[in-house]
């Protein structure tokens, strides 16, 4: 019989839904419950991608016995992390702090009044490695909260006021400078990895956000080196196996330093971000492999990601069926010598191959190989070796495929957005433009209330219950101001406009520092705040990004002061950690450069001349640049106020806070000036 999960939208939820365990999820009366049953709480933190979450959920939550048990002594509640990620932070940074580390599944036991005393992460149904079973665990803290009670209400106690001592002041601080952004750099470039690109050691991650901050930081000063490593790092992913040679995209992250082996599962905000970083790349160089990744990648995500309702899902499974009716990672991915002879035939299976670095041995496990591009050097005839990819991906579509998580999470569809209309700009593929603008509209018409209030996810259709943190409003205003650039409709400009006002009166503190969650949203045992960069730009500064921008945009003083300050944090912490506020770099970089203005007045956007110097525009690298496209007697876009036509021909504005250049007609004038 299902549990209280079978009511849920989220997809990690619904998979314990059949769970013996009798799940409660996130809520007062789940507390409640524990208040009056005077029962700890166990709560278990997780995401329908998550490979460890599956194997715990396996070995003990459908086991009967630990179910029994679980049952008669705990109130058990389930989270998905990437719906309540509030919940997941605060426990997380509990976690952390008492351990050293963290991960998912995360294991937390609390009292009835939510305050953890007893933390781990995953737990092996018997002790393995120095861990005990979760048997083990469950016995331990069923003595402790029936034996030791006193205690165990002091160590609670102990960490809640540890962590709300934990508060951040970094609003006041000034925005980083040259200084702070050369010692960045510097930092960056000692953590480099010369040989395999990228940044420390296994598992390695894409960098996404550090490489945008290369990028803008090489088009701002012209540094040679920062244009190396972004481009060194971006071939050596694209090249690995961590990009699907076949279908495109890129796996979350790679498990050994050369970017052979990934972590299977395939992440949209790793996406949205990698598609963009490709395109800002083959922007910046011209570069045929950075062009051709990009578009893999937003092929990828309208493909294999895009709902029915025209959002973005958030994910594919790590595992999937082998064949045997066993769920193994990567085995949807992965390929033997004899299977691409069974595909290809003797001897396009030995170009494949070679092309592909497939081995006898294998470069994963039992003989198998990823997909990946080892040589560099060896010509290969490119009309053979797309019949053998188209062929290998006709078969691979056969095999069982990996399970998706169709929730559309407001944030990451904000980034894909972004992506997506950039992309579809630079490489005229209007497909894709038209791709971010269904996303948008979803999000409109289905995540905002009357009062322009998020809500953080959705699925077929049925919006969630969780309101919207600090990264759904920055992340959606930084794609619908994407998609004001790239369209010329102020309409998105006004719905970003409507988000960042929620960021400077709700999740503003009163020196200017950030929250993760709104004033007004549910109390948890402390107020989440975390201004680094993780998987994704932190909230912190996502929302310092698009307050720049639409202040660019709209000559919007408060939202230029709150950005300031926003970026005092990254004056603290970027020569410290650079790789942890990345994006915030890359916001710093356009606050530095301006960022430019550029207003892109003509008689029509279908009209040639206009379309030349709007697309000059968007491929202009100056740092965050903001582009506004229209007609003359246009209102929609504050920067197109009073612009002339000059000598009846479309012309281009290079403003710098809202103080202008001489205007130009000529296309490869505004190019210059942007750094095209």
């Amino acid at each position: 019989m299902p549990n209280r999960l079978a009511h849920e939208t989220s997809p990690y939820l619904l998979q314990h839904a059949d769970n013996p365990v009798d799940w409660w999820p996130w809520s007062a009366e789940a507390f409640e419950e524990a208040r009056k049953t005077n029962k700890p709480v166990l709560l278990s933190v997780g995401y329908s991608s998550c490979h460890w979450c599956h194997v715990m959920a396996h070995e003990s939550f459908e086991d009967r016995a630990t179910a029994e048990f679980l049952n008669e002594h705990f109130v058990n509640i389930k989270v998905d992390r990437e719906e309540r990620p509030d919940v997941d932070a605060v426990y997380m940074e509990a976690v952390q702090a008492a351990t050293g580390q963290g991960g998912w599944p995360m294991t937390v036991f609390l009292t009835p009044d939510a305050e953890p005393f007893y933390f781990g992460t995953y737990f092996p149904p018997s002790p393995r490695q120095g861990m005990p079973s979760f048997q083990q665990v469950l016995e331990g803290v069923r003595h402790a909260w029936t034996d030791r009670r006193d205690e165990v209400a002091e160590v609670a106690g102990k960490i809640v006021r540890d962590l709300a001592g934990r508060e951040m002041s970094y609003g006041d601080a000034q925005a980083p400078g040259e200084e702070q952004l050369a010692a960045a750099l510097l930092g960056l470039t000692r953590e480099y990895d010369a040989q395999r690109g990228g940044f420390g050691g296994a598992p390695k991650f894409p960098p996404s956000m550090v490489l945008e901050f290369l990028l803008r930081h090489h088009a701002r000063t012209g540094a040679e080196g920062a244009l190396q490593m972004a481009r060194d790092t971006c071939e050596r992913m694209a090249r690995g196996g961590i990009h699907d040679q076949l279908g495109g995209g890129f796996a979350r992250y790679s498990v050994d330093r050369d970017w052979i082996v990934p972590h299977f599962e395939k992440m949209l905000y790793d996406n949205a971000l990698l598609c963009r970083v490709y395109a800002h790349l083959w922007r910046s160089t011209g570069s045929d492999l950075a062009r051709r990744v990009a578009l893999d990648t937003a092929d990828f995500m309208v493909r294999e990601l895009r709902t029915n309702e025209g959002g973005f899902a958030s994910a594919l499974d790590a595992d999937s069926d082998d064949g045997t009716g066993r769920h193994v990672e990567g085995a949807y991915y992965v390929w033997t010598p004899e299977q691409l002879r069974e595909v290809l035939g003797e001897q396009d299976a030995d170009l494949a191959a070679q092309y592909f670095g497939v081995t006898e041995e294998g470069t994963f496990e039992h003989g198998q190989s990823v997909l990946q591009l080892p040589q560099q050097d060896t010509v290969f005839e490119a009309e053979r070796i797309e019949s053998i990819r188209q062929r290998l991906l006709d078969a691979r579509a056969r095999r069982p495929a990996p399970g998706r998580d169709d929730k559309v999470v407001a944030a990451w569809n904000g980034l894909a957005i972004a992506a997506l209309a950039e992309t579809g700009a630079y490489f005229d593929r209007p497909d894709l433009v038209e791709a971010a603008l269904g996303a948008a509209d979803l999000l409109v018409r289905l995540h905002l209330d009357e009062q322009a209030r998020l809500s953080r996810t959705s699925k077929d259709g049925q919006v969630g219950a969780n309101a919207g943190v600090l990264e759904d409003y920055a992340d959606v205003a930084e794609g619908f101001l994407a998609l004001a650039s790239v369209t010329g409709e102020g309409v998105w400009l006004d719905f970003a406009g409507f988000l960042l006002d929620h960021v400077l009166t709700r999740f503003t503190g009163s020196e200017g520092g950030l929250f993760d969650t709104a004033a007004d949203a549910e109390r948890l045992i402390r107020r989440p705040q975390d201004p680094t960069d993780n998987a994704v730009p932190s909230g912190w500064t996502a929302a310092a990004g698009a307050l720049l921008s639409y202040a660019a945009q709209t000559g919007a003083e408060p939202h230029r002061e709150a950005a300031e300050k926003a970026l005092g944090v990254v004056k603290a912490l970027g020569p410290r950690v650079p790789r942890f506020v990345g994006w915030g770099l890359a916001v710093a970089e356009a606050y530095l450069d301006g960022p430019k203005e550029v207003a892109i007045v003509g008689p029509a956007l279908t009209d040639e001349a206009t379309r030349a110097l709007h697309r000059t525009a968007l491929l202009g690298t100056a740092p965050g640049a903001v582009v506004a496209v229209g007609t003359p007697d246009s209102d929609e876009l504050p920067l197109l106020a009073d612009r002339i036509l000059v000598d009846g021909e479309p012309t281009a504005y290079v403003c710098r806070h809202f103080t202008c250049e001489a205007p130009t007609t000529d296309a490869e004038a505004l190019r210059v000036a942007l750094g095209g």
